[in-house]
């Protein structure tokens, strides 16, 4: 079984991925010229962040491929050029910490101004200020899936005054601490949104989702809310979120825009409230090791006939 991985090297590959099954010859891909191994590879591996399309659209040029695995939660990028026929596998779980992390980070340092402090740094200036915490806040997570309870798992120590958990469909899931919870649909936004004070984005783009969080969602918030994106950024509509940030009524830690990458004489750059990282949310320490180990467990899964982890269904895709 040939398989195409992203390392700088097989040796390397063998170290990080441990002991792997008898007959897997490990051609290495990292986006560029590919491997002479096209006729054979049968499982792929994306390497992290690719935007090379060109990969993408040799996906159907591969006779035996049967597995196309990447090391990202969202798919979207790649899902239309994978064959029919062939398993398209998601990273889900795999940056559950990184981003979790994230956006309990972007939170805090927009709430406590901790950019406002880093420019004053610059010039020594002593600008004593205000701050909002989370503690006591109103907090909704768009999206409980992997991330979305890892990042409840992390405000429960926050002392946060409430958690409203919202999905696609509303049901029962566990918590991190055996319990039942509520999860509420999607639909019921209008009455979940003017009772939030920090609302996190962490849901797929689908064209379902496409802005959701628009001029007329914004609105409903409260004044002085804080809005906290580690999704997608074509979940919110940007000019809607411009309109209200420049008023100073919400604040935004932002992971991802709309545009991405936001071109550098973009508004929201300089726009006060609102802080932006570079789509770093898997961009961590615990990303490598998590990604070997997730690798390493569906090539294993794959040589033995078990069935991998994370496929991506039609409806899942979809939703």
């Amino acid at each position: 079984m040939r398989v195409w991985l992203p390392y700088e090297s097989e040796a390397e590959a063998r170290r990080r991925l441990g002991e792997l099954p008898d007959g897997i010859e490990i051609d290495i891909f990292n986006g560029g010229e590919p491997p002479a191994s096209v006729d054979e590879v049968e499982f792929y591996v994306d390497p992290y962040l690719s935007t090379d399309r060109a990969a993408w659209e040799r996906l159907a040029t591969m006779p035996r491929l049967k597995v196309v695995q990447t090391l990202t939660a969202g798919f979207e990028h790649i899902q239309r050029y994978v064959p029919d026929g062939v398993t398209l596998c998601n990273a889900a779980g795999l940056h559950d910490a990184s981003t979790a992390e994230l956006a309990i980070a972007l939170s805090l340092a927009v709430g406590r101004r901790l950019d406002e402090y880093a420019r004053n740094q610059t010039t020594g200036d002593w600008q004593f200020g205000w701050g909002n915490s989370l503690a006591d806040k109103r907090v909704t997570i768009i999206g409980y899936g992997h991330i979305g309870q890892a990042i409840e798992r992390r405000l429960t120590g926050f002392e946060v005054g409430s958690i409203t958990r919202v999905a696609r469909s509303a049901r029962t899931e566990t918590n991190a601490d055996g319990h039942p919870v509520p999860v509420q649909a999607i639909d019921d936004l209008p009455s979940i949104l003017p009772d939030t004070d920090v609302l996190i984005l962490i849901i797929p783009a689908t064209p379902q989702t496409e802005k959701l969080i628009d001029a007329a969602a914004l609105a409903l918030l409260p004044d002085g809310a804080q809005l906290i994106n580690v999704g997608r950024g074509k979940l919110v509509d940007t000019d809607a979120l411009l309109a209200e940030a420049e008023t100073g009524r919400i604040t935004a830690g932002l992971d991802v825009t709309d545009p991405e990458p936001l071109p550098v004489d973009h508004r929201l750059w300089t726009t006060p409230g609102v802080l932006i990282s570079p789509h770093v949310g898997g961009a961590s320490s615990a990303f490598q090791p998590r990604a070997d180990a997730l690798t390493a467990d569906q090539l294993r899964r794959y040589a033995a006939g078990d069935s991998l982890k994370n496929v991506i269904i039609k409806e899942e895709a979809m939703a």
